[in-house]
Parts: structure tokens; C-alpha cells; sequence
């Protein structure tokens, strides 16, 4: 784990919303066994998204922090590590301290984002082992997925700042077939970039909306 230097954010961990999670996974952070905490909350509202009932910033059947960390407690010894995905986790002000406190039990920290706040996410890098990040697209693209002027913009710029850090980086991109043409370019960028490790994955086309 890297050491993080920086100041913890102020607002408290326990402030974090949370809709779900899964108690062990193989796939969610590549080559360790791991809990995902899902958090409540994403301000995208891409066609093919699997998780639309995280999408509201809350929820009328919340898991508490304190079951959060009871649960992570029990599995110390038994997971290697904890994955913030959702939703969007650094919407959520509590996000780092959340981070902080799973990493002093002893797990390593992933983090699932779609890069939404770039600011955001360079102040939990630190408090970060792994990020899987989601490039959904050439920037120009963006709002045609997700409905949001300027969110490939802070897409990219994400991509950016993490390659700019240590934090080990894996993207991840959902292949849909109206962007399907675009998907050599984008690779090329990505490598360009710097990108080591792009995985690919098979869109839910059921019901997809496009803005």
C-alpha cells in the first residue's frame, strides 16, 4: 500500500450512503478477493447503466456505516481488500475517511469511478491502491452516453491525474454498438496515454436510452 501524506477530508465517514454490497468477489479488483461497497448516488444517467437504482442520491433502505465496518471486521483475514464502487463514489464527501479507516483494518482500497469529478478524485488517490476506471468513450462522445455536457472532458481529465500518480490503473471501457466504429481510435488514444491495462465489456442492452 502507498502511503498517503495528505490531509484527510473533513466529513465524516459515516455520512457515506450506501445501497448495497457484495460480500466477496474475484473480479472486482484484479488478483485479490474482495468486499464491494456500493454507494448511493451518480449525477450520469448513461442508457446502458446495470446499477440505475444507485442513481438517486438516496435511498429508502440505507446500510449504516457501523454495518459496514462490523461486517468488514469479521472478514479480516479472509478478504484482501475493499472496492468503493457504485453510483459514483466521490460524489460523497465521506468517501476518503471511509477509505482511511478500511485501510487501517488492514485491506488494501479499490475504487470503481467513471472519472465524474476529477478534483474529487485526485484528493482520495492517495488514500487509493487500485482504480478501475471508466472510459466510456472519445470525449466528444461523452453526452450522448451519459446526457451531461462536458463529461468527457472530466472523464479524460480523470484518466489524467491517475496516470500522474502510482496508484495502479486498469480501464475499463463498455462497449455499446453505436460507438462500436469509434473503438479504435479510442484504444489508440488510450495507449497513447499511457494506459497499460483496457478491458472491455459487453453492454445490458435491454431498454438502453440514448440523449
Amino acid at each position: 500500500m502507498q502511503t498517503a501524506e495528505c490531509t484527510v477530508p473533513a466529513t465524516a465517514a459515516e455520512s457515506l450512503r450506501v445501497g448495497g454490497m457484495t460480500p466477496l468477489t474475484t473480479i472486482d479488483y484484479p488478483g485479490e478477493l474482495a468486499a464491494v461497497i456500493f454507494c448511493q448516488g451518480c449525477p450520469w444517467r448513461c442508457g446502458y447503466c446495470h446499477n440505475t437504482r444507485l442513481q438517486p442520491p438516496r435511498t429508502d433502505a440505507p446500510i449504516g456505516w457501523d454495518q459496514v465496518t462490523a461486517f468488514l471486521s469479521r472478514r479480516r483475514g479472509l478478504l484482501d481488500a475493499v472496492v468503493f464502487s457504485g453510483g459514483e463514489p466521490t460524489l460523497q464527501g465521506g468517501l476518503a475517511r471511509a477509505m482511511v479507516q478500511v485501510r487501517k483494518m488492514g485491506f488494501k482500497v479499490g475504487l470503481h469511478t467513471a472519472g465524474v469529478y476529477p478534483e474529487r478524485l485526485a484528493r482520495v488517490l492517495p488514500f487509493t491502491d487500485w482504480v478501475g476506471l471508466d472510459i466510456k468513450a472519445l470525449p466528444e462522445d461523452y453526452p450522448a452516453i451519459t446526457g451531461v455536457p462536458g463529461s468527457g472532458e472530466a472523464a479524460w481529465d480523470s484518466l489524467y491525474r491517475v496516470l500522474a500518480t502510482d496508484v495502479a490503473l486498469e480501464v475499463r471501457t463498455t462497449v455499446v454498438p453505436e460507438l462500436e466504429a469509434q473503438l479504435p481510435a479510442l484504444q489508440s488514444r488510450l495507449a497513447r496515454a499511457g494506459v497499460r491495462r483496457h478491458q472491455l465489456q459487453t453492454a445490458r442492452t435491454t431498454s438502453i436510452v440514448w440523449a
